[in-house]
């Protein structure tokens, strides 16, 4: 399965980098205030949290485990007039282009002391700035795609003829400052338009970065609320709150630690949990699970994926020579406590290359060499 990349985007200074490291727990990133801190895109691998596989391992009862993961980017500082290439933004642009999916982040704190690009803080409008140099990108794109296909559509080339019809009701679209996304098309112009590699058609997961004095509740947080109330109206996106600070600090603390200083807070668990989790659910990924004595292990694919091509994901011979996949579902293994009991209980089930694979599988391949 090729790999997939969320990229994290925003406004110069509202802590796009100091996020990273916390998603990677490293300190790859260089964190300063100043605009344009990071220059060239930062590609880190992130682990997705997943609670089954603590289960997993008891049952097991093996010591290893490895969990899945994603690719996330963190790409500069957009501006305004990055479409007309303001700011490197050129560069930018296309760093976005090459991602799957894209992490909004949106300051929604206060603090004199940390320079705002625009001189005051207003996610709003933030948000309006990113979105509407996205959908210029678009219609620069758009009409350049239209031009090309409108001569291949005097031949009557017939795919030609679709593209053009669809690329000028996109381009009127765009026009009127709208993201391809919010287009009504059909699903197969759908389809043709994720073709078009479009910036303002790739889903959004919008991370509020708040202080650490917001963590415990949010709702008090009047940009949070503005940002909630302006996704819910225009994008029917998901809003997930994060304090880059407080998780860039987790980064030196041992698990213990993180929980104690977390409770401190009067929270439960990392925002940045949430994030990854939101982020790995709008790359449209899903997980299923190898378990036995040697390991447990998390494996990625994608929804829609069959049982060989899921296969394929661990090594392309197990696709090629698929027979059957043993499979029973996370809930029935635990319920049952142990692969014995389940199989007993008769919740283990021979699926054969059409089956759809669904998220907390845990499957055994049998397959030819």
């Amino acid at each position: 399965m090729a790999k997939t990349q969320a990229g994290i985007v925003g406004l110069p200074n509202v802590g796009k980098s100091t996020l990273f490291n916390a998603l990677t727990r490293s300190l790859k990133a260089e964190a300063a205030n100043y605009p344009f801190c990071t220059i060239e895109p930062n590609v880190g691998v992130v682990v997705v949290p997943d609670v089954r596989l603590a289960e997993l391992q008891k049952i097991a009862g093996t010591k290893v485990v490895i969990p899945a993961t994603i690719d996330i980017v963190d790409i500069a500082g957009l501006v305004a007039g990055a479409s007309k290439g303001e700011g490197k933004g050129n560069d930018f642009l296309s760093n976005i282009r090459e991602c799957d999916a894209i992490i909004h982040v949106v300051r929604c704190f206060d603090n004199d002391d940390i320079v705002h690009s625009m001189g005051k803080v207003d996610p709003v409008r933030d948000i309006s700035v990113i979105e509407t140099e996205l959908i210029l990108a678009d219609l620069q794109s758009a009409e350049q795609q239209l031009e090309r296909n409108q001569k291949k559509a005097r031949s009557q080339d017939k795919d030609a003829l679709s593209n053009v019809d669809l690329l000028t009701r996109l381009v009127k679209h765009l026009n009127e400052n709208l993201p391809a996304s919010a287009l009504e098309v059909s699903d197969d112009e759908r389809q043709r338009l994720k073709t078009y590699n479009l910036l303002s058609f790739k889903k959004v997961l919008y991370a509020c970065n708040v202080a650490e004095s917001d963590l415990a509740d949010p709702s008090k947080n009047k940009h949070v609320a503005a940002v909630k109330a302006q996704i819910a109206k225009q994008h029917g996106c998901e809003v997930v709150v994060i304090c880059a600070q407080v998780e860039a600090e987790l980064c030196d603390l041992s698990p213990e630690e993180a929980t104690e200083f977390l409770q401190s807070l009067g929270v439960t668990d990392s925002g940045v949990s949430d994030l990854i989790r939101g982020a790995y659910k709008l790359l449209g990924l899903a997980t299923y699970f190898t378990a036995g004595e040697k390991e447990v292990r998390a494996w990625t694919f994608r929804h829609g994926m069959t049982a060989p091509q899921c296969a394929g994901v661990i090594h392309t011979d197990f696709e090629k020579g698929f027979v059957k996949a043993e499979v029973v579902s996370y809930e029935d293994l635990v319920k049952t406590g142990s692969e014995a009991a389940a199989r007993k209980a008769g919740r283990y089930r021979l699926e054969g290359k059409a089956y759809l694979f669904q998220d907390g599988d845990v499957a055994l391949f049998r397959f030819t060499d």
